[in-house]
């Protein structure tokens, strides 16, 4: 696959139309009536994988910024639009459950880059991201996630595996979103446990929500190294956290100013 640029990063939060608004340089994302645009996308330094069959406007948001840098495949998974609770993945790989039916895999297969292991994973717990958050060289799972399992996101992803909790809650997938760059996590992660992911990632965390206060961190957003993509509900403040934390435009690790830290964790509990 030839190389190609990084894009700069847009967001689509505004109620305007999707057109406008990237076009304006900010805009607000929706799938159908729902703001958790990563239940149904999953989106790598690789590729972008969204729903088969779903509006052009949801498709055209990523293609518009994506296209030229990385292939957005459109796909199901066991006859789902749940793609990015379904499977994970990163530059080096993707993993599919295994309700992933013989003609979804080879269609995945076929439509990602070469350097890109597909594989069908026989795991009892099925929605694989929710289990496991990932970038190019670390995964955090669920502590319930069997043996074989663990060896296999660590030979297909290419990452060092940890079995983790977030904030007590053992779905490390749902409840924070991590690059190569930096991460989000559940606005109830203590100080304490936001150095030890910080250590075993090391990348920069900041505790925070998106969609106007949820913790479900993972639903709300999709993001890699250089792009983002949040909920419509996502608030201008909560942006402005996923901007800085992600280092999505001026590359300065821990640009956070104290009062948006603290302002987005409140709000989370108004």
């Amino acid at each position: 696959m030839a190389s190609r640029k990084s894009p700069a990063v847009r967001f689509c939060v505004l109620p305007l139309s999707i057109r406008s608004v990237c076009e304006s340089g900010g805009a607000g994302l929706k799938f159908e009536s729902s703001c958790e645009i990563g239940v149904f996308a999953r989106l790598t330094n690789a590729y972008c994988i969204v729903p088969a069959g779903c509006a052009d406007s949801f498709v055209s948001v990523f293609e518009t910024e994506l296209a030229d840098v990385v292939p957005v495949v459109k796909a199901s998974i066991g006859g789902t639009r749940i793609l990015g609770r379904l499977c994970v993945g990163n530059k080096n790989g993707l993993l599919l459950p295994n309700t992933t039916t013989d003609q979804e895999l080879q269609h995945l297969k076929d439509s990602l880059p070469d350097q890109v292991v597909v594989r069908r994973v026989d795991e009892r717990l099925s929605a694989l991201g929710n289990c496991i958050a990932c970038n190019d060289h670390v995964a955090l799972t669920n502590p319930d996630l069997n043996k074989e399992t663990e060896e296999i996101i660590s030979d297909v992803l290419g990452v060092e595996v940890f079995r983790q909790t977030i904030a007590g809650n053992i779905l490390v997938g749902s409840f924070c979103a991590f690059s190569n760059k930096g991460g989000l996590v559940h606005p109830r992660t203590s100080v304490e446990d936001l150095e030890e992911l910080s250590t075993l990632l090391q990348v920069p965390l900041v505790a925070g929500t998106v969609n106007r206060g949820s913790d479900v961190i993972a639903a709300g957003i999709a993001v890699n190294d250089w792009a983002a993509f949040c909920g419509s509900d996502t608030t201008a403040t909560e942006l402005s956290v996923v901007e800085s934390v992600f280092r999505l435009r001026d590359g300065r690790p821990g640009a956070l100013g104290a009062d948006v830290r603290k302002s987005l964790v409140e709000s989370c509990f108004l």
